[in-house]
């Protein structure tokens, strides 16, 4: 047996690796588009009554949230945004929005938030109860696949160490300091704590929700809809976790183009990761012959 020390400059300073399987990209992707058509076709059923409630009846002088069109003196629309006893101005935005014709009208979100787009609330529903149960089916698979993979114990799972270093992963994410090497091939325990609850949390949350808003459910869940306040608590909570997704999507798009969108989306696509060597590695690095 002979030890033979690796001149680090004859090696290249990049080396390529299999970051993501094939069934994690193809679910990542379904998950993508479930989402976004699940969140505009949403918005447009919220379009047919813009405003949110707590308890099990609309209380129409009172909601907790709502955007509504107002008229001023000349007759002028404008759009006002109610979150509580505040009033917002949101013109352009919520309340009162462009339409396909240019003209300002009434309208909860735009309509290039919403989807299909037209005002349509049984176009909307088709959409969103058949996108919904294709990112539930699409979810089973992944959580089936993470499993028998063992994704889960070892990429996810929080270890005594991960708890430890988690405020320091939170100082870094402050600072936009960005892992490097090989480090950037592992889930830091902020991003664990971040899919877990979106994964056991959030979806269950929003699945529940929404299955709740159905009288039809009555019979199943009925004990649950009491738990949660009501049928517009449900409503209500519903929204809060979509409004979570997005928010969870808009980060993770912004820490993607931060951590190089090439790299990172070709990692999505073709499971080729590009990660900088490791000096110590590749100056102390030992074969056996």
């Amino acid at each position: 047996m002979q030890t033979r020390i690796i001149d680090p400059q004859a090696e290249p300073p990049w080396r390529v690796v299999l970051r993501h399987r094939w069934p994690l990209r193809c679910m990542h992707w379904i998950n993508f588009a479930c989402l976004l058509v699940l969140v505009g076709s949403g918005l447009q059923i919220f379009n047919a009554h813009p405003a949110l409630y707590w308890g099990e009846a609309s209380h129409f002088e009172s909601p907790l949230f709502a955007t509504q069109a107002m008229q001023r003196p000349d007759g002028t629309l404008y759009g006002v945004t109610r979150i509580g006893d505040a009033r917002i101005e949101t013109t352009g935005v919520l309340g009162v929005s462009e339409n396909s014709q240019g003209k300002l009208a009434p309208k909860g979100f735009p309509d290039w938030s919403t989807i299909p787009g037209s005002r349509n609330l049984a176009l909307g529903r088709r959409w969103h109860f058949f996108f919904a149960w294709l990112w539930v089916i699409n979810g089973a698979c992944y959580l089936a696949w993470s499993l028998a993979s063992r994704r889960f114990n070892n990429e996810l799972s929080m270890r005594s160490r991960d708890w430890r270093e988690l405020p320091r992963s939170i100082a870094d994410h402050l600072r936009l300091r960005h892992p490097s090497g090989d480090a950037a091939l592992s889930y830091n325990p902020l991003q664990k704590l971040a899919y877990l609850g979106v994964i056991f949390v959030l979806a269950p949350l929003a699945i529940l929700t929404g299955l709740s808003m159905s009288p039809q459910m009555d019979t199943v869940l009925g004990g649950f809809v009491d738990l949660l306040g009501g049928r517009q608590a449900a409503r209500t909570i519903h929204f809060a976790a979509m409004s979570l997704f997005v928010l969870f999507t808009l980060v993770h798009v912004a820490m993607v183009f931060y951590a190089g969108p090439i790299n990172e989306l070709r990692s999505m696509i073709t499971g080729r990761f590009r990660v900088r060597r490791s000096r110590d590695a590749g100056s102390t690095e030992a074969r056996n012959d």
